[in-house]
Formats: C-alpha cells, structure tokens, sequence
C-alpha cells in the first residue's frame, strides 16, 4: 500500500517499536522516525515503500514533520529525556499537536508532561498496549487510552492502525495507571503459578495434567493457559516479555501503591521476589523465568 497523508512521527524503534512502525507503514501511512540505533532505523526502511519513511535526528525535528508523535520508549525517565531534554520534544510542540505515550510511563508523570504539553496548546495522551511482540506484529494489540475528547478524536485513527481492541480509561494518566495494575495482576499470577509447579514436581505429580487441571478449574489465568505447556514445561523460557520490564512495571505499581496511601502487602511481596530474580539472572531473562529462578531457591 502506498503511503497517503501526513506522516505520523515514530519515536522509538525497540522490541515492540519497530512492529508497531510496521504496521503504520502497512496501514499506508508515512513516517518521520527517530532513533539512536541505526540498526533499527534500517530495520524499518528495508522493507518501507519508496518515500514512506524518512528520519529525524532529534525529536524536535519529529515535532517539526508531524502533527501526532507516537513514543514508545522505556520508561518514563527516557520519556522525560524526549520531551524536555536538549533537541527535546516539548519546546517544539505547536498548537493542536499530539503526543502519544505508549510505554509504561509512572502515571504522575504522565500527568505532568501533559500539562507542559498543555500549557503550549498542544495534547499528550497515553496509550500503553498489552500483548506480544507477535500481536505487536500482527497490528493486534489491546491499547488503552487516557485523554480528553478531543485527543482521542486524533489519536484514535493512528491507535486502530496498531491494535484490536481501544479501551478509553479516563483522563490522562489514567491509562498508565491501569497497565501498570494488570501488569502486577499478571506477574502475581504467572508467581503463583511457577510456585505450584514446583510444589508439584516436589510431589512428582504430572504437571502436564496439573496444567489441565489448572485451565479446567479456578486457578486458571493468563500464565496457565499460555506459558505452562508452551514454555515453562519445555524449558524454552521464550514467552517473549522481560524480567527486568516485569521489575519495571512492579516499580510503577508500587509508585500507586504510595500515592493512593494503600498498604499493598501482596504487592511488596511481588516485587521483592522478582527483583530477586532479576539480581540473580539479569534483567533480559524472560519474565518466563521466575520458575527457573524459584528452582533455583527450592
């Protein structure tokens, strides 16, 4: 499909990135991208129509081409560094523009670049995704969405071309604030998990049945029915998200946790343990691997 429109800006070409650059790009849209790797900035001009993608060597120069940027950073430290730093995005916003932030940003912080985006005329949203590298890909994503109106008017078009399913959560920050919580539900789920197969092995049950037992009854989650037999049991330990984003998102939660006041005793828990985990097999090792690191401790 040949490219159509103004370009969307694209900062951010990493593991979930560079697919979702893609499928902008498949959806017929042109991009201005920036990133400091020039292994990733190859990666998606290789396979781009003549003239759809072109680069930035800031994100202001991002901010000069494009009326919706899209950053899918890290963190929100290196979100910060985008916005405000030198070539940053921030003093380069003009009226009307948008910014969508689709990592896994602290949702306070969320809310204070968008009032500096704001006080320019300009709109940030966040929209961070939950789903693989494989839905990442696909253009399959779930994405949720924090924002006015009028920002998700802009946003939802350039959205649609990266995911399935849109959920709109509230106002800004609300989003991140959300991921962050389903992430520790996952991470609780996917630690109780690893903890009953090693329980079970001890009891040298057959953990292929347990596993059926697990998807037919109560105990059934995300991790039972996805990460069991396709990687736990196998020992591939590929399910394609890191321990040390895992820890990240813990972080996040835990950052909620003190500013709603709440003593989150299970959540404390969770994320000593995997931050355990991460001191012992790095921060690269797939969050798959907590079953490796509990075997490890048995």
């Amino acid at each position: 499909m040949s490219a159509t429109g103004a370009p969307v800006g694209f900062i951010g070409l990493g593991m979930m990135g560079l697919p979702m650059a893609r499928s902008l790009l498949r959806r017929g849209r042109s991009l201005v991208a920036c990133d400091m790797s020039e292994a990733a900035r190859a990666a998606l001009a290789e396979d781009a129509a003549p003239g759809a993608v072109r680069f930035a060597d800031t994100p202001a120069g991002v901010a000069d081409a494009a009326e919706v940027i899209v950053l899918m950073l890290p963190d929100s430290r290196i979100v910060a560094q985008v916005m405000e730093g030198e070539g940053g995005l921030l003093p380069a916003l003009r009226r009307g523009q948008l910014v969508i932030d689709m990592g896994s940003s602290v949702p306070a912080e969320t809310r204070r670049l968008a009032a500096l985006a704001a006080a320019r005329g300009a709109m940030l949203v966040d929209a961070p995704v939950s789903g693989s590298v494989v839905k990442a890909k696909a253009g399959t994503l779930a994405i949720m969405a924090g924002g006015d109106d009028a920002a998700w008017a802009k946003a939802e078009p350039v959205l649609r071309d990266m995911g399935e399913t849109l959920i709109r959560t509230g106002a800004v920050g609300s989003a991140h604030a959300m991921k962050a919580l389903n992430n520790y539900v996952y991470a609780a789920g996917l630690l109780a998990t690893a903890e009953a197969l090693r329980m079970a092995e001890a009891l040298e049950l057959d953990l292929s049945i347990f596993a059926d037992v697990l998807n037919a009854s109560s105990g059934r989650n995300i991790a039972t029915e996805t990460k069991v037999k396709q990687e736990i049991l196998p020992g591939r330990y590929q399910g394609g998200f890191q321990l040390g984003l895992m820890r990240k998102d813990l972080e996040t939660a835990g950052a909620i946790a003190t500013e709603a006041g709440f003593d989150a005793q299970s959540l404390a828990l969770c994320r000593a343990l995997w931050t355990d985990a991460v001191a012992a097999l790095g921060p690269k090792a797939d969050n798959t691997e907590i079953h490796r690191f509990l075997g490890g401790k048995a």
